[in-house]
């Protein structure tokens, strides 16, 4: 028996307790934004998407610069050798019935259009989040942002941006106004939502019984927990706004006849998709190039950002 227990005893180190080692937290620090970038870039397609949005916005706002492009110059509309041309290694994208490089134009139509799709989205978000966050905790402005609501929300965005592009005439800040006007109701609404399902939380219930202030709670205790879905409404609101720019562009309302955007050159060039195609479909393509990688980016952010992800 003796024997046995020596044979065991000898297979076995005895740990001495070591005060300063017991301390120290071995784990690795977590860190939420190192979380979301290790997410985000595990995705393949989000990063191919990421690569070509930041490739169209490099070209859309730094080409212009070079190339001095005017939407209404005609100077080469009698020489003939520039009109028409096709998509070649002079002209990558062709030229147009005034003799006007395609390139140049798209990347300058890029510009304004990404240009307004970002600057309302700034503007309806902000206002949409911060009422939104309001909206949820206060029963008072519950009451009649509720009435507005019911109002508003019965009437298309798109018929709203129409009458007021027409009331304040057209223009780059007259369309951005018309397009804010309405469009941080959907976002407050959508940010309502989810702060009054935060606020009844334990820990928020908590905070209220000790007296801390309602601002405080917001920005505290509420806001940074909806980041993944701010970022996943931006992401929607990016593809949105520049499809009602292209959308009200084709009609002729919104922007100045001066100014280029990819509505105005798919409008303009729908009457040669016959005998020019490259005219309309090359604007056509970069549209639906800008919007699904915004979007895509979006969406991909936005998971990335949800901590439930980060198991």
């Amino acid at each position: 028996m003796e024997k046995t227990n020596q044979k065991i005893n000898d297979g076995f180190t005895f740990v001495t307790i070591d005060s300063l080692s017991s301390e120290k937290i071995d784990t690795p620090t977590y860190s939420y934004w190192r979380s979301v970038g290790r997410k985000f870039f595990s995705n393949k397609t989000a990063i191919a998407m990421l690569v070509l949005m930041t490739a169209i916005l490099l070209m859309s706002f730094i080409q212009p610069i070079f190339s001095g492009y005017d939407f209404l110059n005609v100077e080469d509309i009698n020489d003939f050798s520039k009109r028409y041309n096709p998509p070649s290694l002079q002209y990558w994208f062709g030229t147009d019935a005034n003799g006007m490089s395609l390139f140049d134009a798209v990347w300058a139509g890029a510009k304004t259009s990404i240009s307004i799709s970002v600057i309302a989205t700034i503007i309806t978000t902000t206002i949409g989040v911060v009422l939104g966050a309001i909206w949820g905790v206060s029963q008072k402005f519950d009451k009649v942002m509720l009435e507005i609501y019911n109002v508003i929300s019965n009437v298309p965005q798109l018929l709203i941006i129409i009458v007021m592009s027409y009331t304040f005439g057209n223009g780059f800040w007259n369309l951005i106004f018309a397009m804010c006007v309405t469009g941080w109701l959907a976002p407050a609404y959508f940010i309502r939502v989810q702060v009054m399902i935060m606020r009844d939380r334990e820990y928020n219930l908590a905070s209220r019984t000790l007296g801390t202030p309602k601002v405080r709670m917001i920005f505290r205790n509420i806001l940074p927990y909806l980041t993944s879905i701010i970022v996943t409404d931006v992401s929607r609101s990016l593809p949105a706004f520049i499809s009602y720019e292209t959308f009200l562009s084709f009609l002729g309302v919104g922007l100045s006849a001066n100014v280029p955007s990819l509505g105005r050159l798919i409008s303009q060039y729908t009457n040669n998709m016959g005998n020019y195609p490259y005219l309309f479909w090359i604007p056509v393509t970069v549209l639906a190039l800008v919007s699904v990688s915004l979007y895509i980016v979006g969406q991909t952010l936005a998971d990335a950002a949800d901590p439930r992800t980060h198991m």
